[in-house]
């Protein structure tokens, strides 16, 4: 499963176990916290603070190429744009100052801070493990606008695939669109598709007819089967496999030029 739809709002399920865990070493901060008799909840609030920042830095270090031209995206975290490693290390230096300057919040802001990462990094894990066990193109068929259907494994055998699931009436779809078609002229070696979502032909002819798009590859999910074979809960979703077909990343969410930067890394053929 990449998201999950909890009424009116969607996540990626790798921020929603990010936020369970910060919300578990909340609660053991809290009941710790009663027994020692020190306040753990504003520290274990500093160590989550630090460590998103620390995860967002790196990320925009990693890829700042991309942001030139875009200097405010840098602080637009929708884009999802975060490095694990980077976070991890702001956390920990967060963790030690603390540990260093607080001697009584020692031991229960170590054990809320441990529990929530644990948390974190037994979950995440496993939902890796599950996942590597079904990352081949899905089974399913996509519709051309003109009506011929079209198994996804058939559209670019042997080449890396982008599929992205999308609608007209998303507005992240919409302010994601003119980057990936951007990207598709860019990156020859690399085959774009573009899966609408439950929607009329006309809708899709009508809605591109509107907007300065030139997309290759673009296709019908009438009903909905490639979102519901990948897992994907709300939209976009993007899915990049490799020239063997294997799913090995995925991105939830409106793409950035940085975010789509990091996901053609893991799918672009090595240069002999």
């Amino acid at each position: 499963m990449l998201s999950l739809s909890l009424g009116p709002i969607s996540l990626s399920i790798g921020h929603l176990l990010v936020l369970l865990a910060f919300a578990l070493a909340l609660v053991v901060g809290g009941l710790l916290g009663r027994r020692y008799g020190v306040p753990v909840a504003g520290p274990v609030s500093d160590v989550f603070l630090a460590a998103l920042v620390m995860a967002r830095t790196g990320f925009v270090v990693s890829y700042f190429g991309e942001y030139q031209d875009n200097l405010l995206g840098i602080i637009d975290i929708r884009d999802g744009g975060f490095d694990v490693t980077w976070g991890l290390i702001g956390a920990l230096a967060m963790v030690a100052f603390l540990l260093w300057r607080r001697p009584a919040a020692r031991r229960p802001l170590s054990i809320a801070v441990l529990s929530g990462t644990l948390f974190w990094a037994a979950t995440a894990g496993t939902i890796t493990l599950i996942e590597q066990q079904a990352r081949g193109l899905p089974a399913v068929a996509l519709d051309t606008l003109d009506g011929k259907s079209t198994a996804v494994s058939d559209i670019a055998p042997g080449k890396p695939m982008v599929i992205n699931l999308w609608a007209t009436w998303c507005p992240p779809c919409i302010r994601e669109m003119p980057i990936l078609q951007e990207a598709q002229k860019n990156n020859t070696g690399i085959v774009f598709v573009f899966a609408n979502q439950r929607e009329q032909a006309e809708t899709i002819r009508s809605f591109i007819d509107e907007q300065p798009l030139d997309l290759n590859n673009l296709y019908r999910d009438p009903d909905g089967e490639l979102a519901s074979a990948v897992g994907s809960q709300g939209l976009p979703t993007t899915l990049f496999y490799n020239a063997d077909g294997q799913l090995v990343d995925t991105h939830f969410g409106a793409l950035s030029r940085a975010t789509l930067a990091r996901g053609l890394e893991t799918i672009r053929p090595a240069q002999p």
